[in-house]
């Protein structure tokens, strides 16, 4: 008999970033095409993260976008940019928010589509 999947919790993203929904302190969320690569400290640190920062520091070792770290760890978008602002600011990640009248590059933009396009939906489907 199969069960079937119902819709994603909302507890384990809460949990993980201890019931924040904006990474730094003005209330201001990373966009999801921040480039974001892991730091030589970030990777030395890697054996001491836990989790989903451990995967995030692992995944940046080449840079990445918000939206292709929750495509490729199937995290929450919303995690991802809450995690990614604390691994910055513990010196793990080094963040660069491109400047938002330089991002009509059509490849960005694309890339951005296709990491989107990747994430599950919340029967862990991906279209």
């Amino acid at each position: 008999m199969s069960e079937s999947v119902g819709p994603a919790s909302a507890v384990r993203p809460f949990l993980v970033t201890a019931g924040r929904v904006v990474g730094d302190a003005d209330g201001r969320s990373m966009p999801v095409e921040t480039q974001v690569v892991a730091t030589t400290e970030g990777l030395d640190a890697l054996d001491r993260l836990a989790f989903e920062e451990h995967d995030i520091v692992a995944v940046c070792r080449l840079p990445q976008s918000i939206a292709e770290i929750a495509a490729r760890l199937r995290l929450h978008l919303n995690v991802v940019r809450v995690l990614a602002e604390d691994l910055r600011a513990a010196g793990q990640l080094t963040v660069h928010v491109p400047d938002s009248g330089v991002i009509h590059d059509a490849s960005v933009l694309r890339r951005v589509i296709d990491g989107l396009r990747a994430v599950p939906d919340s029967r862990g489907v991906t279209p």
